[in-house]
């Protein structure tokens, strides 16, 4: 098994861990093990889609059913004399 230093852990950060490692029953070592290890088995998270989000929560499944006008041209084109 490896070994790994962590440098520049904020001193609150590292009581904060203390205190949760002690309330799980382990040591410290032991529960910084357990995050990092969890951590490394989780599925990476990928952020969602900004068009996804937008059906999901303004979507006809909520309601909202908008009927968008056709797309077109209101102006002429700019011509380059």
């Amino acid at each position: 098994m490896s070994s790994i230093t962590i440098r520049r852990l904020p001193e609150p950060t590292k009581e904060k861990l203390r205190v949760r490692a002690a309330q799980a029953g382990l040591s410290l070592e032991a529960y910084s093990r357990q995050l990092l290890q969890s951590a490394s088995e989780a599925e990476s998270h990928t952020p969602p889609n900004l068009a996804d989000l937008a059906i999901t929560y303004f979507g006809e499944s909520n309601g909202i059913d908008l009927d968008l006008p056709p797309r077109g041209h209101d102006r002429e084109p700019l011509a380059f004399d």
